[in-house]
């Protein structure tokens, strides 16, 4: 019979060993990490420090500057060149369902190292050597708590905030459909540990200027409802940034607020990029609803109450995309 405890042990223990005798190390979040890639990249980079391991981060976009409240956030680097030092013999992904979203899909192609995959999406590939992946996980930040402690491996104040802060963030502070009887009791646990629940909430919750404010009520002005999809969506573009003086990561939250329309199984929220792609998030409260069967379609994925992708085109090509979707 199946054990999923079990086998997730085995597949903990069998990456601490690994990683304690990995030569040089690049840790991976996905593109514009979120509180829970960045926190699990904070408190991994803490913990290969403490065994000694030598790592790099690679991601291709600069962190969020709403997240430098965190503790210990490594320096990140941009420059695809690492993946060039003949001394990187694994790399880590973290909190992203397959290389494409990572970022380094092309990277990697035929590239020697072992790749460690660390996530809790329900469409992850599977594509590391090493793969742990628990799809009913509120957060990567979850599943890597569970692998400090199958390891016995000490977790600090720093690194219990970075986890905890992943926790939250993921949950929409404990309120989206990922919040579990688990994830409480790890945030119970981490409070202990000297996480400091009280900053992460005041800079995770209380983090909305005017100027975010307007910028949202620019987008819930243009609330449109599909009733045959039973969709309700709406959209930004840059120019609604640059007006505002804002970034694109200021539309970030958005999609959980939506989320609290009634009237409607699923929500949507369209962002243009400075890249000339459209981001795109789905959410949903409905248990016979599926987001992210949706959001792969769009080479997207994530979870199937909240999923998210990236995509060519422009807002009203992709919106007629999706509003035609079979």
């Amino acid at each position: 019979m199946f054990n999923e405890k079990s086998t997730m042990q085995a597949i903990a223990e069998q990456i601490h060993n690994h990683l304690t005798n990995a030569r040089k190390i690049v840790i991976v979040p996905h593109p514009n990490p979120d509180g829970d890639a960045l926190g699990s990249v904070s408190a991994l980079a803490e913990y290969l420090n403490n065994i000694g391991r030598d790592f790099l981060v690679y991601c291709p976009t600069p962190i969020n500057s709403k997240l430098n409240y965190l503790p210990n956030v490594p320096q990140i680097h941009t420059g695809e060149n690492i993946f060039s030092d003949h001394m990187v013999d694994t790399v880590v992904v973290l909190d992203s369902g397959d290389l494409r979203y990572a970022g380094i899909a092309g990277l990697m192609k035929n590239h020697p190292a072992y790749i460690i995959n660390i996530d809790h999406h329900a469409t992850n590939e599977n594509y590391g050597h090493f793969n742990l992946v628990k799809t009913n996980a509120s957060s990567t930040t979850e599943i890597l708590y569970r692998y400090f402690e199958i390891n016995r491996v000490a977790v600090s104040r720093h690194m219990a905030t970075n986890l905890l802060s992943g926790l939250i963030t993921d949950t929409d502070n404990f309120t989206n459909s990922a919040t579990s009887p688990a994830s409480l009791a790890i945030a119970g646990e981490l409070v202990r540990l000297g996480a400091n629940f009280k900053m992460i909430n005041f800079f995770t919750q209380k983090d909305k200027t005017l100027n975010i404010l307007r910028l949202w009520g620019a987008a819930l002005s243009r609330l449109s409802k599909h009733s045959g999809l039973n969709l309700t969506y709406t959209y930004l573009k840059l120019a609604d940034f640059e007006s505002a003086g804002l970034t694109e990561n200021d539309g970030d939250g958005l999609a959980n607020f939506m989320n609290n329309i009634d009237g409607s199984n699923i929500s949507l929220i369209l962002i243009e990029t400075a890249n000339g792609k459209v981001k795109g998030s789905f959410r949903t409260t409905m248990e016979d609803t599926d987001v992210s069967a949706l959001a792969k379609k769009l080479g997207g994925g994530g979870h199937k109450k909240a999923a998210g992708f990236n995509t060519e085109g422009t807002v009203e090509e992709v919106l007629d995309r999706i509003l035609n979707m079979k």
